[in-house]
């Protein structure tokens, strides 16, 4: 094979994340594609480059000294033609929408810090299937969206998207909850609960919970619709009034416990999507680099979700 800048991009992502599953998590790929991918660099290199234990991988020495020069090439790759102004096109500045996605916080500052002159204006829009009319219209230039496994996102050849992470759905629960001592919960646990969701998303949610929920054997007994504020969605949680299906990063507050679902019935792919040559493609590039950063501090200030990946990537990090 020829040596890419996306093949560099995996073994720093697997270097980051210290796991094949977890970096394939991350990149939105599977994690016997990821597996594969690093058996084919480490060919082409003619040395291992990771060490594989039974919680993980670790660079070896040769390895290490490859990283740092894979590092050194992406960065000057990202700062090639890198736009002076900060502009799109004509002055304007690029237009971001995006979803209720946990990484955008912490994308815009890595990208305030990596495109200093960028200028920037950012649109809440929950529905992912009106981002990607947004984009089809040329009214955003670029956006963080959702789908699911199977639904993938559906757009015209005017846009692009890359996946910055597949991650798998938690629940949200008051601490006083019957199961608080549980390690994992089943849907089918949770069958007489009240449930707060978010609406329509126009790329699969709802239906993805209640095929789950089907699957389970149940249908959900109550379910408020709920899109607003986080902190008094967290309030009613840990007041009793229900469970909510939460992101993997999801911080809780105090009375209110995130615990995975068992067999991970429900997963979730955050990708970022842009209007082909508006903005260019090495600030695109920027983009993808900034949402996957905030993504992986995101998982380190997660201890439900560390442990969650700990004990299902444990024994996949072989190739």
């Amino acid at each position: 094979m020829e040596l890419e800048l996306r093949h560099l991009r995996v073994l720093c992502a697997i270097a980051d994340a210290g796991s094949v599953g977890r970096a394939a998590a991350e990149l939105g790929y599977s994690q016997p594609a990821m597996s594969t991918q690093l058996r084919r660099i480490e060919r082409y290199f003619g040395s291992p480059l990771f060490e594989r234990h039974p919680s993980g991988v670790e660079l070896t020495r040769y390895g290490t000294e490859v990283l740092a020069q894979a590092r050194d090439v992406l960065a000057r790759a990202a700062a090639i033609g890198r736009l002076p102004t900060g502009s799109t096109r004509a002055g304007r500045p690029l237009r971001l929408a995006a979803t209720n996605s946990p990484v955008l916080a912490g994308m815009l500052v890595r990208l305030r810090s990596r495109l200093s002159d960028l200028a920037l204006t950012v649109s809440s829009v929950y529905p992912s299937s009106e981002i990607v009319e947004l984009l089809e219209r040329g009214e955003v230039d670029a956006a963080i969206a959702a789908d699911y496994p199977g639904r993938e996102l559906r757009h015209s050849a005017a846009v692009a998207h890359r996946g910055i992470v597949t991650e798998p759905s938690f629940v949200a629960l008051p601490s006083g909850h019957r199961l608080r001592h549980c390690q994992e919960v089943t849907l089918a646990d949770l069958a007489d609960d009240p449930w707060f969701l978010t609406p329509d998303d126009g790329a699969g949610w709802p239906g993805v919970f209640y095929a789950a929920c089907d699957a389970a054997g149940f249908t959900p007994a109550a379910v408020h619709e709920f899109l607003g504020d986080q902190q008094q969605l967290q309030n009613m949680i840990a007041e009793g009034l229900g469970t909510s299906i939460v992101q993997a990063t999801f911080r809780p507050i105090p009375g209110v416990l995130v615990k995975p679902l068992a067999g991970t019935p429900l997963w979730c792919r955050y990708v970022l999507a842009w209007r082909r040559g508006s903005p260019a493609d090495e600030v695109a590039d920027t983009l993808f680099t900034s949402a996957a950063a905030a993504y992986r501090a995101l998982i380190a200030q997660s201890p439900h979700f560390r442990a969650w990946a700990s004990r299902t990537w444990n024994v996949t990090t072989r190739p």
